[in-house]
């Protein structure tokens, strides 16, 4: 068996074609804040990718870029100033943020209206209850990717418990009427409960972690994790080249799930610009 692979940035283009086309039928322009604080070279690149895509898909972008050395305090004023900017419909605070701030309290001020990240307490909570909210931007492409896969009934398995990755991709399968398991570095016989599974979705930071015998064949497997290896290449959470024999549907590191996630950002401020503006 040779896995099908998904092609991520083809399911990308056409979403952010969407977006783009529905924006150039507004009366106004959607606004979409990123801010940055410190000068991590991932998430530079990152912030640099989503101001030509919210560009390119006729949505406002400003990108605020504050030093290392920011108090919580400065940049908590700076989000308050977002939340009452009106032409602002979208803020994302980049993660991670320096160790002098906290993750909670910045989060927490985050008009959840404008969370187009998805994990303000406010939507995150929407999301496990089951309510229509902003959703966590990664999540949200992994169910895009996983559109025409038998998913009522399945056995999945979310590998990771992370607010960001793990904890609403298992709401949002559970809404989709999947049965879901969420493992994580504690669970026991991990590779067994893998094998359980009709659904994979990695998502815990480790490289080529998951191999092909954790997997049963046929099983969809997602691969939402992104590891730079010491000789500079990327990788994902499982070892692609033994479950490409194994799994049924696999997508790929780089090209699979990572895309998703700038155009899953543009489509919540999209989203949030009409739920704001009417």
């Amino acid at each position: 068996m040779s896995a099908t692979l998904i092609d991520g940035k083809a399911v990308a283009a056409a979403l952010r074609a969407e977006v783009a086309a529905s924006a150039a039928t507004l009366s106004y322009t959607p606004g979409l804040a990123v801010v940055l604080v410190g000068d991590d070279p991932a998430s530079a690149v990152y912030v640099r990718s989503k101001d030509r895509a919210a560009h390119a898909a006729g949505i406002a972008a400003q990108t605020h870029r504050l030093p290392a050395e920011t108090s919580e305090s400065d940049l908590l004023a700076l989000v308050h100033r977002l939340n009452a900017d009106p032409a602002v419909d979208g803020i994302l605070v980049q993660m991670p943020l320096p160790k002098q701030i906290r993750t909670e309290a910045i989060l927490d001020a985050i008009d959840p209206a404008k969370d187009v990240d998805g994990l303000t307490p406010t939507n995150a909570g929407l999301l496990a209850a089951g309510r229509p909210g902003l959703v966590a931007c990664t999540p949200a492409g992994v169910m895009r990717l996983l559109a025409g896969q038998p998913l009522s009934g399945a056995r999945a398995i979310v590998l990771g418990r992370s607010v960001l990755v793990g904890r609403p991709m298992a709401a949002l399968l559970t809404m989709a009427d999947a049965t879901v398991t969420l493992a994580h570095s504690r669970t026991r016989d991990l590779p067994a409960e893998c094998r359980r599974a009709d659904i994979v979705i990695a998502g815990v930071g480790r490289p080529e972690m998951v191999r092909g015998d954790w997997l049963a064949p046929g099983a969809v497997v997602i691969d939402v994790g992104i590891n730079r290896l010491a000789d500079g290449r990327l990788v994902g959470d499982v070892n692609f080249a033994e479950a490409e024999q194994v799994a049924s549907v696999l997508t790929p590191v780089p090209g699979g799930v990572g895309p998703m996630t700038i155009a899953c950002l543009l489509d919540n401020t999209l989203r949030a610009a009409r739920a704001r503006r009417g």
